[in-house]
């Protein structure tokens, strides 16, 4: 698996991580299957794996997901020294509905929630802010998280779900080294509200969630014309072909598709071997807009 760094840090990275959401959701697979796919994630190269505490059925499921993680790494027979677990904290789900809490006694407590569900022994790798809340200045939610960057329960800082002058604003608190938006080719935010090139320019890493559109939208992918096209002719699969689309975008992007079933991991990885050429990706945008 080819690698890349972490931010701005000299911390490598695979240039696909793997989204582990979908092994926790009401509709999860068992978990010695989620496991399995872990697992084989590792052993093909994949050292970023994005959870969050909120990623379970519900409020009284939370943490399931990076609980599943800690088991996955504790009973991986390889090496996971360099596994870096991008988890987040700022949303609940108090009857299985995403709601926003930037409280800072929220944070401060899932954070400590987190970090025990990790395995309590080590810094959290990664600690992503989920969503800002419009209750709550930038400032004052993210107290907390400058308190366990300073306690060395949080390693690296990253955000999720924001704009260019809500990174701008956390970095006068700490370092980020990473941003998590919706970016996908049915959603192009990012291209045009200026968060792309920021991270470009300030050397942050890029994670696209829900990098093929989500659930309803990667059945449909293989109807798009062009995008068929090239597939064919690459002999891959067009999701395959979206998650290349999306690394030929920029450098800086590290897609983090998720996967429940072994073939469709692997089916997903096959895309950091696939170099797009300028039009190639011209004729899949004929399909996707923007």
């Amino acid at each position: 698996m080819q690698t890349t760094k972490l931010g701005n840090t000299e911390i490598a990275i695979s240039r696909i991580g793997l989204g582990a959401m979908p092994l926790s959701l009401a509709n999860r697979p068992s978990e010695e299957q989620a496991i399995s796919v872990i697992h084989r994630a590792l052993q093909l190269g994949v050292t970023l794996i994005d959870t969050a505490d909120s990623y379970c059925k519900d409020e009284n499921d939370k943490h399931h997901n990076e609980i599943l993680i800690a088991k996955a790494l504790s009973t991986y027979r390889g090496n996971t020294d360099d596994i870096i677990v991008a988890t987040k904290g700022g949303l609940m789900r108090p009857s299985g509905d995403w709601t926003v809490n930037g409280n800072p006694d929220h944070l401060r407590k899932t954070i400590n929630e987190s970090y025990e569900a990790l395995g309590g022994t080590h810094p959290i790798p990664l600690w992503q802010w989920h969503a800002p809340d419009d209750r709550y200045p930038i400032r004052q939610s993210l107290k907390p998280v400058k308190e366990a960057v300073d306690q060395k329960l949080i390693r690296f800082v990253g955000l999720s779900n924001v704009s260019v002058d809500e990174i701008k604003q956390a970095q006068t608190m700490f370092p980020i080294v990473s941003i998590q938006n919706q970016y996908n080719p049915w959603c192009r935010n990012p291209e045009r509200d200026g968060v792309l090139q920021y991270c470009e320019d300030q050397k942050l890493t890029f994670l696209p969630w829900s990098p093929l559109g989500g659930s309803r939208r990667v059945k449909l992918i293989g109807n798009f014309k062009e995008l068929a096209k090239v597939a064919r002719e690459r002999d891959a699969s067009p999701h395959c072909l979206v998650l290349a689309w999306l690394m030929a975008k920029s450098p800086c992007i590290v897609p983090i598709p998720g996967a429940t079933r072994i073939q469709s991991l692997e089916d997903s990885l096959a895309a950091e071997k696939i170099n797009l050429s300028a039009s190639e990706i011209s004729a899949i945008e004929k399909d996707f807009p923007g």
